[in-house]
């Protein structure tokens, strides 16, 4: 997998200052971050309900193998 430099990220906010222009930059640096920071949450998110739903599958599956054990 490709790296990204500092050259490259350097080249990339040249580029970019010149297409959007000094004034308004900043303005789109924020709303990048903040949509990198909503979806870095919604992630977080999703990840903490897949284990949830993963313990919740184990201790189901725990129950079931002890009352096969009781049963024998």
């Amino acid at each position: 997998m490709p790296t990204i430099g500092w050259f490259e990220i350097l080249i990339v906010v040249a580029v970019s200052i010149m297409v959007i222009g000094p004034k308004d930059f900043p303005h789109m640096l924020k709303k990048v971050g903040s949509w990198i920071g909503s979806t870095k949450r919604y992630i977080n998110n999703v990840q903490a309900e897949i284990s949830e739903i993963d313990l919740e599958e184990k201790e189901t599956n725990k129950k079931q193998e002890d009352k096969k054990d009781d049963k024998i």
